[in-house]
């Protein structure tokens, strides 16, 4: 994966640092000029950060991933964004571990309707240029799907471990190459005719795509944020199944053949029986033992329900005005 394009004065001068061997540097935040989650200069940058720490970047030291600077920037850029987090996503009341699984279906029923249903638009009037961009900007995640998520594993044990643990070996193929769930989209990706290789479209996607991915490694990158962690995987389980349904419809309406549509029909399965193991077992578990933490999960769950209910926002806005959600007009375009 190459460094991506700069997209302002922060990630500018951080992809100069990262492009020489690590060392000391000084890299003062400016006064924000937009809204955090749609600042794309702060969200390149933090996504630049935590990049460090999954594949990083051709040319890059990988030294780079604990340099003192570097980790001293990306706590800042973490406060400002953990700040708009915190603006954007109302904290839920926190609930005694018992109540634990009523309240996140309470929350989960509540965002249900909240926004517009871009699943059901890319069921029924997508047409095919707006379904890859759909599956442009679900690639920044979907390509390294599991692996925010996978950072909690050492992080907890018992009952809430071994949930994770099972959820997490059915996204990577229960060891099967073919089966892992980033290589079913990258069959998609293909089928569509884009590019699949590792971050070939950050360039393209927009602050609230990457605000999505950045959350799940703030989420999975620090201890304290555990329960946000399993809250959110949670509530991506609980909120899965139908629409993966309809994306598959829709895009055997728009010509796909089955193996471009077996990563959502993958989904339709695999996460209903996910979504009960993830609420009881991983939740559940996980509340049980650290009471004081339950506010945490329900907290994890409204950020990924609230940063779905804004993509869908933006991404339908663009398209009712008929332009690109993408930062650019056309695709990134693979070989035939």
């Amino acid at each position: 994966m190459q460094l991506p394009l700069p997209r302002g004065p922060i990630t500018a001068r951080l992809f100069d640092a990262l492009a020489d061997p690590p060392h000391a540097f000084d890299l003062p935040l400016p006064h924000p000029a937009r809204p955090v989650l749609e600042d794309d200069d702060l969200q390149l940058a933090l996504f630049a950060c935590y990049e460090l720490h999954y594949r990083g970047f051709d040319g890059v030291d990988d030294r780079w991933e604990w340099n003192t600077s570097l980790l001293g920037l990306r706590e800042a850029l973490e406060r400002r964004f953990e700040e708009g987090l915190a603006g954007a996503v109302p904290r839920p009341p926190a609930v005694p571990p018992a109540q634990l699984r009523r309240a996140m279906t309470e929350l989960v029923a509540a965002a249900d309707g909240d926004g517009p249903s871009l699943a059901a638009f890319l069921q029924h009037r997508a047409d095919l240029e707006q379904f890859r961009e759909f599956v442009v900007h679900r690639s920044v995640y979907h390509l390294k799907e599991a692996d925010p998520h996978t950072w909690a594993i050492p992080r907890l044990h018992g009952r809430a471990k071994a949930a994770l643990v099972e959820i997490q070996s059915d996204e990577y193929g229960c060891g099967r190459l073919e089966r892992m769930h980033a290589e079913l989209f990258r069959a998609t990706m293909r089928g569509l005719g884009l590019d699949d290789s590792y971050g070939a479209h950050v360039d393209r996607v927009p602050a609230i795509t990457l605000a999505i991915g950045n959350t799940m490694s703030l989420f999975g990158l620090h201890r304290r944020h555990r329960g946000a962690l399993l809250g959110h995987l949670a509530a991506f389980e609980m909120t899965s199944s139908t629409p993966n349904l309809k994306y598959s419809r829709g895009l055997r309406r728009l010509g796909g053949d089955p193996a471009a549509r077996r990563f959502y029909d993958e989904h339709v399965q695999a996460d209903a029986v996910h979504e009960q193991i993830a609420l009881n077992d991983m939740c559940g578990g996980f509340a049980a033992d650290h009471p004081a933490l339950a506010g945490d999960v329900l907290y994890g769950a409204a950020c990924a329900l609230t940063l779905d209910r804004l993509f869908a926002e933006h991404v339908m806005e663009r398209w009712q005005h008929g332009s690109t959600s993408l930062r650019e007009a056309g695709l990134a375009v693979g070989a035939p």
